[in-house]
C-alpha cells in the first residue's frame, strides 16, 4: 500500500509499505476522510517524539472497515466509522485507573504515528476496535466527522481539565481548530465571558460565532495587560491553553486568579523547560493549579460528542477551509499546515 510518512527529521515523503495486518481484537480500515494536524508538523519538523524513520503520518481520519479480527463484535465489514486520534488498549492497568490515554506508558494511547504508523495511507490498523472506532452517523458531514478524530475531543479535553463551571470567566489562549472547539466547550460549560486570544480574522470571527465574548489580539498589546484591563485587575476564573509555546504558561499565570485552574491540551514541540513566574505563581502559594492532558479517546466520548453535532450544539465543520480529493491531497493539506497562510483554519482530504 501507499503512504505519506515521516523519512526523517524535517524531511516526509511517499513511501510503500505492507497492508498492516489485523489482529483478533482489531480491524483494518481505509480512510474515507482525512485531516492533517499541527501535531505531524511538530513531529517532522521540530522531531519533537524523536526521529522516526520511514513511519505513516497522520492520526485524524474517518474511515471504512475493511476487516474485523475473530474477536470483534460490533463492527462489520463495510461499517463507516469515526476513529479516535487516541486508540488506548481499555483492558490495561492505566485505563482501569482512569488514565486510558497513557495505557503502556505516558502518552501511548497515541499510538498513530507515534508508536505505530498512522492513517495517511490507503489502509491503516485499529487496535481495540470495539473499544476505539464508532459508528458514523447517518448524514454527518464528513469534515464535521473528521473533527471528532482530535480537534473537538482535545478542546473539551482543555475545558474539561480547567473545570470551567457555570458564571467562570475563561481565556482560550490559542484559536486554531483545538481553541475554537474550547470556546464552543467553554460556552456550552456555561462560561460567562470567553476571552479568545488569537491575530487571524477569520478565527475571531468563527470564536465569536462559538461564544466568544471578546477577542484578544496579541498583535494588539500584551495579552496580559489586555485581559486584566477587561477583568477589573482581577483576571480569569480558569484559563485554557491551546496554542503558544513555553513561555505561555507564565501569561496564564498572570491571569489567573488565586484559586484557579489552567487547563493545558498544546503540544508543546520544543524546549527543555516550562516557566512559571514565581512572584505570579504566589511564591508557589496562590492555589493556582496546571493542568496538561493529552484526550481521553475511546469510543463513548467519540459518540457523545458526535450527538452535539447531530443535535446542532456545535458546527465544527466551520473549521474546514480547504478541501481536497484523493489520496495525494494529505501532501497539499500538510503543507499548508506547516506554511499556516492566514485563510487557513484546518484543511480536510476527501476519499
Amino acid at each position: 500500500m501507499k503512504g505519506y510518512a515521516m523519512l526523517t527529521i524535517g524531511q516526509t515523503g511517499w513511501i510503500e509499505k505492507d497492508i498492516p495486518k489485523c489482529g483478533p481484537a482489531d480491524a483494518i480500515c481505509k480512510p474515507i476522510a482525512l485531516a492533517p494536524c499541527t501535531s505531524d508538523i511538530h513531529t517532522v519538523w521540530s522531531g519533537a517524539l524523536g526521529d522516526r524513520h520511514d513511519m505513516i503520518l497522520g492520526h485524524e481520519a474517518v474511515g471504512e472497515v475493511v476487516e474485523v479480527g475473530s474477536e470483534v463484535k460490533d463492527f462489520k465489514v463495510g461499517d463507516r466509522v469515526l476513529v479516535s486520534a487516541i486508540t488506548p488498549d481499555w483492558n490495561s492497568i492505566a485505563a482501569q485507573e482512569g488514565y486510558p490515554m497513557h495505557s503502556g506508558g505516558m502518552l501511548s494511547g497515541w499510538k498513530f504515528s507515534n508508536f505505530k504508523d498512522g492513517v495517511f495511507a490507503e489502509y491503516f490498523h485499529v487496535n481495540d476496535a470495539d473499544g476505539n472506532l464508532a459508528k458514523l452517523p447517518e448524514g454527518m458531514d464528513l469534515g464535521a466527522a473528521a473533527m471528532l478524530a482530535d480537534m473537538i475531543p482535545t478542546g473539551f479535553h482543555g475545558v474539561e481539565l480547567a473545570d470551567v463551571q457555570f458564571g467562570d470567566n475563561v481565556a482560550v489562549i490559542g484559536i486554531g481548530p483545538v481553541g475554537l472547539m474550547s470556546v464552543a466547550a467553554a460556552a456550552i460549560r456555561g462560561a460567562a465571558e470567553i476571552f479568545a486570544v488569537g491575530s487571524r480574522k477569520n478565527c475571531a470571527d468563527l470564536a465569536r460565532e462559538y461564544g466568544a465574548t471578546d477577542i484578544i489580539n496579541y498583535r494588539e498589546g500584551d495579552i496580559v495587560e489586555q485581559i486584566m484591563a477587561k477583568t477589573g485587575g482581577k483576571g480569569v476564573d480558569k484559563v485554557i491553553i491551546a496554542g503558544g509555546d513555553n513561555d505561555t504558561f507564565a501569561q496564564a499565570i498572570e491571569i489567573l486568579k488565586p484559586g484557579g485552574i489552567i487547563g493545558n491540551v498544546n503540544y508543546l514541540g520544543e524546549g527543555d523547560f516550562v516557566k512559571i513566574p514565581r512572584v505570579q505563581w504566589g511564591c508557589g502559594m496562590s492555589h493556582k493549579t496546571v493542568r496538561g492532558g493529552l484526550m481521553p479517546g475511546g469510543r463513548v466520548r467519540s459518540e457523545k460528542l458526535a450527538r452535539l453535532i447531530m443535535t446542532g450544539r456545535i458546527h465544527p465543520e466551520k473549521m474546514i477551509t480547504h478541501t481536497f480529493q484523493g489520496l495525494e491531497g494529505v501532501e497539499p493539506a500538510l503543507m499548508l499546515m506547516k506554511d499556516k497562510p492566514r485563510d487557513l483554519i484546518k484543511p480536510l482530504v476527501l476519499l
